[in-house]
């Protein structure tokens, strides 16, 4: 399992550095009343993240079991870690949005809004949802993988839709 989160967080760096930058831009733009500038700049670092998570997406969809074969030699590391690249991999496109999008409304000051996102789409879906399909569908560690993706979406919809909803734009720090 360390092997397949270690490689899960190696190949989310990116993203999360394009996160970051986008947070950075909300908070200057909207310090010098450039609105209109912190938006583009999001979605702009959003497509950004859109492809370069769809690259890694398409590397861990075809390329999973060498990728772990490389860091172990282990059959049932390579099986296990091969298929969680693959499943969780499913969502990273959305991981990516999400990202950026509670980023983004962290560096207008919108701290609330990402919190509850992430309470609700973690404790409220991905926890028992992973629970369900793990114990209650009998899919074992498969069950687990699902739920990654599942909530990442969730997260990523629930984000894009408050972002645009633009209530960030008039937040007072």
């Amino acid at each position: 399992m360390f092997i397949m989160l270690a490689i899960h967080r190696l190949f989310i760096l990116p993203a999360w550095g394009l996160s970051n930058a986008a947070a950075t831009l909300v908070g200057q733009n909207l310090g010098a009343q450039q609105i209109l500038r912190a938006e583009k700049s999001v979605f702009l670092t959003t497509k950004y993240n859109i492809v370069f998570m769809g690259f890694v997406t398409i590397l861990f969809t075809f390329f999973s079991q060498p990728i772990i074969r490389f860091f172990s030699h282990d059959e049932n590391v390579i099986e296990l870690g091969a298929k969680s690249l693959q499943i969780i991999g499913t969502g990273y496109i959305f991981y990516g949005i999400s990202m950026v999008m509670t980023a983004a409304l962290n560096g207008a000051g919108d701290t609330r809004t990402p919190t509850v996102i992430n309470f609700i789409c973690f404790w409220i879906v991905q926890i028992p949802l992973a629970y369900f399909l793990a114990k209650g569908l009998d899919l074992k560690s498969t069950g687990v993988f699902i739920a990654i993706p599942v909530s990442q979406t969730f997260i990523a919809v629930l984000a894009w839709y408050y972002f645009k909803k633009g209530k960030w734009k008039v937040v007072t720090v």
